[in-house]
């Protein structure tokens, strides 16, 4: 591993404004003091250092109750998809498989009912039809009953079609390839392949059971935001559209076997700042800041490029931007809807978590950041306000 020094003396040294940075600290800490949210970790980086990280707030960690600090764990849940994206990319660039293949070539027990012609395009940027195919946490834990899940599937339009957020489904028959291709599961070649070269430690999909104790256990919090709320707005209650997640499945995430499997969609299981550090490494060019390469520039460019075309979120009622395992901020003035905030650049790239996880990176600014919280709050409204909040003051900090 890299002997790297990732942490800045000052937000200054690499081109942040300091009290922009600290306005950002201060809005994070606001849902903590407020008794709205347990804990939260956030951090800011540039120029391969992080200029910031806080944790705030407390969490129930190995079973006692006690201050959340920077090296607090957070499950990110759907913010785990670029990563496990990040992955596929490197056997992409590598010839070994390509976004045009069809499932069925690698992973045979998915040519069922009628997903034979689904491509693993389709998969990562949701056209694939299976949105809220069913499965849960624990099933990905076991290999032959994942295979038989696949089986089972049966897709609500035919693949490429339409666009419409899967929650996780569509992540299992990636890792799936990605296994049956290397020899190893996702959570051991991320590990060799993307965290250890990066010198991330803690950057994992599967937490091993020695290290959970370090995990805040996720919980939830508040009182959904009230119908008539939503009507003024004129917009649907986002978990409307969430199918299978419900508070139970969530709070299966609590599980030590759940935590230890390299759940593809929502295992990732790590801190703000490796995230950060994470997307530091795709702003430079794929390499970490020892210049070690990870990603090659051509792949970087075809894994940003918007491949969903003018399809439309019908959850949002916008073009869906979403390139190869993650979303374009865009220039449509909806980029707060997409994950980021009113002040990132069109070009901006990432990927948010159920929850209110946010994660992203900026070209403009060459700023990334990550914001966990364990809090999952049921005022769907709040929550996304504290999202685009806490975004929009990060992407506001460049000097």
């Amino acid at each position: 591993m890299p002997e790297l020094r990732f942490f800045a003396d000052n937000a200054a040294e690499v081109g942040l404004n300091p009290d922009k940075v600290q306005a950002l600290m201060d809005r994070a800490e606001r849902d903590i003091k407020e008794g709205i949210l347990p804990a939260c970790q956030l951090a800011i980086a540039c120029k391969g250092k992080i200029a910031a990280m806080r944790t705030f707030g407390c969490a129930v960690q190995g079973g006692v109750e006690k201050p959340a600090t920077d090296e607090t764990l957070f499950v990110t849940m759907s913010a785990t998809k670029a990563i496990t994206s990040s992955a596929l990319w490197l056997l992409i660039q590598e010839g070994k498989i390509s976004p045009d293949d069809t499932v069925v070539k690698y992973v045979p027990e998915y040519g069922t009912n009628g997903k034979e012609t689904t491509t693993i395009e389709h998969l990562l940027i949701h056209t694939a039809g299976i949105p809220v195919a069913p499965g849960s946490f624990k099933d990905w834990g076991n290999r032959a009953r994942r295979l038989e899940r696949f089986a089972q599937w049966r897709p609500e339009h035919p693949p490429g079609e339409k666009f419409i957020y899967h929650i996780h489904a569509n992540y299992w028959p990636i890792a799936e390839a990605i296994e049956r291709i290397t020899g190893k599961p996702l959570g051991e070649f991320v590990c060799e392949r993307i965290a250890r070269p990066l010198g991330l430690p803690d950057l994992r999909i599967g937490l091993p059971r020695q290290l959970q104790p370090r995990m805040a256990d996720v919980t939830w919090v508040g009182e959904p935001a009230k119908e008539e709320e939503y009507r003024k707005l004129g917009v649907t209650p986002p978990r409307a559209n969430m199918g299978s997640i419900s508070e139970a499945v969530v709070l299966e995430m609590n599980d030590p076997a759940v935590r230890e499997s390299d759940f593809p969609a929502g295992g990732l299981i790590t801190t703000a700042g490796d995230i950060a550090l994470f997307y530091q490494a795709l702003l430079n060019d794929g390499c970490a800041s020892d210049g070690t390469r990870i990603w090659k520039s051509e792949m970087l460019r075809e894994a940003r490029r918007i491949r969903s075309g003018n399809l439309i979120d019908p959850a949002r009622g916008m073009t869906a931007n979403r390139a190869l395992g993650i979303v374009i901020a865009g220039g449509d003035g909806k980029a707060n809807l997409r994950g980021f905030g009113r002040t990132n650049s069109p070009q901006a790239f990432g990927h948010p978590g159920f929850g209110g996880q946010v994660a992203w990176a900026d070209p403009a600014t060459g700023i990334s950041f990550a914001y966990l919280t364990n809090g999952f709050d049921r005022n769907d409204l709040r929550e996304g306000r504290r999202s685009v909040a806490v975004a929009s003051l990060a992407g506001a900090c460049a000097a």
